[in-house]
This record gives C-alpha cells, structure tokens and sequence, in this order.
C-alpha cells in the first residue's frame, strides 16, 4: 500500500514508532514536532493522510484541523491522551475522519490507516466515472466532488463515503449501523460519529440543516437522500 502520510506529534518517540510501522507497510511517513512547522509541508508535498495529536506546543490540533480543512479534504487521524466524549465529538466535528485516544497498539493505529486508504481506494475504484445528481447537487464519484450549481463543496474523506454510499442506495434508508459498517468497517468508536457526520453534511448542502430537504432522516429506519429527488446517470 502506497501514500504520504504527515504525523504531527511532538512525543518523538511515539512518532518514531508509529513511523516505523507505517513505513513498513510501504508509506512514506514524514513526521514534525508542531503544527506550525506542519504548514509549509502542505504547500510542498502532497499529502494523503495526516496523523494528528491534540496537545501540542504553540497552536494545537483543533486549530491546526480546522486551518487545514479549509483548504483541504485530505483525511485527518487524530491520536490523542484526551479521551473525552466530548473532545472526540468536536474533532470529528470539525472535520476529522478517525479518531484514536493514546494509549494505543501501532497494530490497531496501523490497520486503522490501512482500511482508511483501502476504502477510499474502493470506492474511487468501484464508482469511477460514475455521477449521482439531486436537486441542484452533482456528485462526481470520480473526482470525489460535490458541486452546487457549478460551485464546489468541500467534502473530507468520510463525507464523501457517506454521502455516496447513501446515493448508491437512495430506494431506501440505511440505518446508522449499516453506514457506519461501510464507511467505518467498523474500526472507530461508537455510533455518534455517523450522526456527527450526517449534520456536518448537512451544513453544507441544506438550506435549513435543522429541517433538511436533501439529506433526510426517516424515523426508526435511518437516513437517505430524498428519493423523490434523486436522478442518478452514468457516463
């Protein structure tokens, strides 16, 4: 498995270790102590997956996070000591992708890295060439973009899945066990996530997320876009 990987981690130990198990797997793994020294890396190398601790010197990790989601839809992985629910629900919140608390085995951080490239990798794969379109709403499953009347929408790694695993199975409601399934495989925390995500959607695409039109819930079944507004084509 190939792909450029930045940990941003100032326990250099830990960064060393987690570094060498990912090399191992064949990725190219750079690692700095900070996130300001992570910034001029993003301009000059390109980035598929960042590793991302919350406690660091200077701007922390929720900073950093959501800095670079303004400019990027690269997932986020975030390793920290901080184990709250509530630390967890604002990093996915604002954009992470995974979310694993220390301590940790490399094992699992490692596997977990894999089945995040791994799922990206088959859904680029699997729905090549493919468009979804709802309402004013385009879904290139090729380039994994979302646009709104020709303007793009920045999608991060897990919003997109989710979002086109929904349009692959617009007939019917998928309960946020059958999402987080597919999306997570299962290698993730708990439930909350897929409604974290359905909402951080939602802003994006809905004109009132709190009384949606696109992206709807049906009671004691799940979510799905709205049936009656889906026109899916392929080229």
């Amino acid at each position: 498995m190939k792909g450029n990987i930045l940990i941003i981690e100032d326990l250099t130990d830990l960064a060393d270790v987690v570094t060498k198990y990912l090399v191992k797997e064949g990725f190219e793994v750079k690692a700095v102590t900070s996130a300001e020294d992570a910034f001029p890396l993003l301009n000059t190398w390109k980035i598929d997956l960042i590793i991302l601790d919350i406690n660091l010197p200077g701007m922390d990790g929720f900073e950093f996070l959501v800095k670079y989601k303004k400019t990027s839809d690269s997932p986020v992985l975030i390793m920290s000591a901080r184990t709250s629910e509530e630390d967890q629900i604002t990093g996915l919140g604002i954009g992470a992708d995974e979310y694993i608390t220390k301590p940790f085995s490399p094992r699992v951080l490692t596997a977990r890295v894999r089945a995040l490239f791994r799922r990206m990798e088959g859904i680029h794969d699997k729905e090549a060439r493919r468009i979804c379109n709802f309402g004013p709403f385009m879904l290139d499953m090729e380039t994994r973009i979302l646009k709104r009347d020709n303007s793009s929408i920045e999608l991060s790694a897990k919003e997109y899945a989710l979002l086109a695993l929904l349009a692959e199975n617009d007939e019917k409601p998928m309960t946020p066990e059958i999402i987080y399934e597919n999306v997570w495989e299962g290698l993730f925390g708990d439930l909350t996530t897929v409604a974290v995500h359905i909402q951080r959607i939602r802003k994006k695409i809905e004109n009132d997320p709190s009384n949606p039109e696109w992206l709807v819930t049906v009671r004691g079944m799940g979510y799905k876009l709205n049936k009656n507004l889906i026109n899916k084509a392929v080229i």
